[in-house]
């Protein structure tokens, strides 16, 4: 048996972050495309532009920035502060996964 835990971010009791979102802007980081992202994780385009946008009007920081056409046609990336949030995020996420796991082992693990 192993402990899970599902974590999120809110601001005044809305979400802002979590695993979802952690999800969309990684393939937005690496497939370069908010539609594209979108599709890999079955949403619509409408849905995970409102997800983004809700996360920077909640975290009053900008999370994408969108290029429309030029040399290299258009796409979407993440803006330093949305990278260094990844990199801070999953570390976050790791350790409290192991404290939960080490909780669960040190109170419920005899049960079992």
């Amino acid at each position: 048996m192993e402990p899970k835990v599902k974590l999120w971010l809110e601001v005044d009791g809305e979400a802002v972050f979590g695993t979802g979102r952690l999800k969309l802007l990684k393939y937005i980081d690496s497939l370069g495309s908010i539609n594209k992202a979108a599709n890999k994780l079955n949403m619509s385009y409408r849905a995970a532009w409102g997800k983004i946008k809700a996360s920077e009007e909640r975290l009053g920081i900008k999370l994408i920035e969108t290029q429309v056409g030029g040399a290299k046609g258009g796409g979407t990336q993440l803006t330093p502060k949305a990278k260094e949030m990844l990199i801070k995020y999953q570390r976050y996420e790791s350790e409290v996964n192991k404290q939960a796991q080490k909780i669960y082992e040190d109170i419920l693990a005899d049960l079992f």
